[in-house]
């Protein structure tokens, strides 16, 4: 069993950064791929970031290609997301979450509580 404990939210205004992380325990934190999701108010879940268990290989959605970097530290058991450029459409919140096999947007097995992010225009 895998805990996933996010943090690093707030409040950010337009164009600024920010950079969230997630402390995993209670498992082999270095033979899980890691992802990030957001859910925004009255919206459905929706991925955003994962990177393979050695941190060889990332994905990214669209919206946020180019903006955010996902990365691992596998001594620390911690996956962060750096996020640039920000706009008030990425105010939402935001989960870890953890998977055997590959990188993937799907099934995802473990899950943390979330960190708020809040964007100002």
């Amino acid at each position: 069993q895998v805990q996933l404990v996010e943090s690093g939210g707030g409040l950010v205004q337009g164009g600024g950064s920010l950079r969230l992380s997630c402390a995993a325990s209670g498992g082999t934190f270095g033979s899980y791929t890691m992802g990030w999701f957001r859910q925004a108010p009255g919206k459905e879940r929706e991925f955003v970031a994962a990177i393979a268990w050695s941190g060889g290989s990332t994905y990214y959605a669209d919206s946020v290609k180019g903006r955010f970097t996902i990365s691992r530290d596998n001594a620390k058991n911690t996956v962060y997301l750096q996020m640039n450029s920000l706009k008030p459409e990425d105010t939402a919140v935001y989960y870890c979450a953890a998977r055997g096999g590959k990188v993937s947007r799907y099934e995802y097995d473990y899950w943390g509580q979330g960190t708020q992010v809040t964007v100002s225009s």
